[in-house]
């Protein structure tokens, strides 16, 4: 089996680090649009990475030419020719093919606001390894976007969020999963689930869990990645002084098939932490319904407004 198949636990292989790269910013791209420029952009123009590892899974031409245009920056490595290969076996090829001692994961339509790789450093806990350390996720107009901070993923509180449930009786407000509308901690504070649209942790605790598990095409592997995290006796941290803003929805994919990989994501990995054999029979049995929500989502997405 290829070493980056191994998502539990046989550890990524690890290139020797160089001398003077401490932050290697990672990043997977596939057809992201016209963001793309201005991502390249704020990750250029921060003093606080070494080194830029661009995944490129298949780009359009103008995206091609938007990373040609930055290949002359010492710091960049751009990673071509295997194709579109999913985000997370993408992101365990640029790790392996990065030299810092810290890992950011960037996504190709979020921009750095300044001093959120410091903020991101500066959160890591070297007594809790393995340390996740995620950013605070803004929207456009600096609103706290949905998904940023999330509480336990499960089955029940998956199907209670979803549904809007878990906000209509006070006795239900444990099964909600987003916490974005919870009071903003002054520092980084331990949270169940972060977002993948920006993270870091040190190249060493990426490697000894495993990366992403690459059975995840799209989507989940982030949840999945911090559950994982937890697992193995570490702690996934929130640090709200890390800013960065998402645009989202900006791949040029089919929202169905965006959604529908959403939704055996979210299959796979509640069989995976499925431990009894109830447990998995109910993920077996939940998969129709999560399959049918993500395809009634799409179908939301695509209706055009009135």
């Amino acid at each position: 089996m290829n070493a980056l198949n191994r998502p539990d636990g046989d550890g990524l292989p690890l290139i020797p680090s160089l001398v003077g790269v401490e932050v290697s910013v990672v990043m997977v791209v596939y057809r992201t649009g016209p963001a793309l420029a201005e991502s390249l952009r704020r990750v250029l123009a921060t003093g606080e990475v070494d080194e830029f590892v661009l995944v490129d899974n298949g780009s359009a031409p103008d995206e091609t030419a938007m990373m040609d245009a930055v290949a002359g920056d010492g710091r960049v490595q751009i990673l071509r020719g295997h194709g579109n290969v999913g985000f997370a076996r993408g992101a365990n090829l640029g790790a392996s093919a990065a030299h810092g001692r810290l890992l950011v994961f960037l996504n190709p339509d979020a921009f750095l606001e300044p001093g959120c790789i410091a903020a991101l450093s500066a959160a890591m806990d070297p007594t809790r390894s393995p340390c996740l350390v995620g950013a605070r996720v803004l929207n456009p107009d600096g609103a706290e976007q949905r998904g940023g901070r999330r509480g336990e993923v499960t089955p029940i509180s998956t199907v209670m969020s979803l549904t809007g449930l878990a906000r209509r009786a006070s006795a239900w407000n444990r099964h909600e999963i987003h916490r974005e509308s919870e009071a903003l901690p002054d520092g980084p504070v331990p949270t169940p689930t972060i977002s993948g649209a920006c993270f870091a942790m040190t190249r060493s605790d990426f490697a000894a869990v495993g990366g992403f598990d690459e059975g995840y095409f799209l989507h989940v592997e982030d949840v999945d990645l911090c559950w994982r995290v937890r697992q193995g006796g570490g702690v996934v941290l929130f640090q709200p002084k890390a800013r960065v803003v998402h645009l989202g929805h900006t791949a040029m994919k089919a929202p169905l098939l965006v959604e529908l990989h959403k939704g055996f994501g979210l299959a796979r990995y509640f069989r995976k932490r499925a431990d009894t054999p109830i447990g998995k029979l109910a993920a077996w049995a939940l998969m129709p319904a999560i399959i049918a929500v993500s395809a009634a989502r799409a179908a939301l997405r695509g209706r055009p407004a009135r």
